[in-house]
């Protein structure tokens, strides 16, 4: 039987929400769940109504994405978890081609490369996601930057068990944060080369409009990770 893959989509008053209910909808793999986590949204909502028979909507009171990330993966039952922010779009072979990749490589968790897109939906940048030579250069780039693209990125639930969910007092960067986690337990992060989802940049999108936060909450994070990391990419030098 084809393993399960839950889609996940936090969903805060953006106008984005139908299209990208609608992305998951056209998943070329058939065997998926969306839950969509209505994180207390006092706009936009009625963008849903027409997609009610085809996903899980669940409402809860205002705790950020963190929060309603983990209350997705609570509430779902794949064996894979995917997650999608609800102004970008995931292309239709998105599910089918990373869960292939995954099964191939037995991955636990794995990202791929993505697309940026414009407020209408025009591709403005192909291929975004930078490669790397070697696990090194990889893990080094963690030091002073995030090289992964949440919404690219494809679990199995068991790994969630062993590492923990995402940090809740990590408004802007509990990806990051969850990163650190898996590279610090000594699991490999896997790289699909394909772009599999549009990232879209517009006015109203969180990255713009709390810049300035989290510039400090990388910082934070950061630091709290980084004689770790420095510690283990010193051990990969000698093997």
């Amino acid at each position: 039987m084809k393993p399960k893959v839950s889609i996940i989509i936090p969903f805060y008053n953006c106008p984005y929400i139908e299209q990208a209910i609608q992305s998951a909808l056209d998943q070329t793999y058939d065997n998926i769940e969306i839950l969509v986590i209505d994180d207390g949204s006092t706009m936009h909502a009625e963008r849903i109504t027409p997609y009610l028979e085809h996903v899980y909507y669940l409402g809860k009171m205002n705790g950020g994405t963190a929060t309603a990330l983990n209350h997705g993966i609570q509430m779902s039952s794949g064996q894979y978890v995917a997650w999608l922010s609800s102004d970008d779009l995931f292309y239709p072979n998105k599910i089918a081609n990373q869960l292939h990749f995954m099964l191939e490589q037995n991955a636990r968790i794995s990202y791929t490369s993505f697309n940026s897109i414009n407020a209408d939906s025009a591709v403005t940048q192909l291929d975004v996601t930078p490669r790397y030579s070697n696990e090194i250069d990889f893990y080094r780039t963690f030091l002073n930057a995030n090289p992964i693209n949440g919404c690219t990125v494809m679990m199995r639930r068991d790994l969630f068990e062993r590492i923990g969910i995402f940090n809740e007092s990590l408004p802007y960067t509990h990806d990051l944060d969850l990163w650190y986690r898996v590279l610090l337990n000594g699991i490999k992060i896997h790289f699909l080369g394909q772009s599999l989802v549009a990232y879209r940049w517009h006015e109203e999108m969180g990255t713009k409009k709390h810049a300035e936060a989290i510039q400090h909450e990388v910082a934070y994070t950061m630091g709290k990770y980084k004689p770790s990391l420095e510690w283990l990419i010193s051990q990969m030098a000698f093997v």
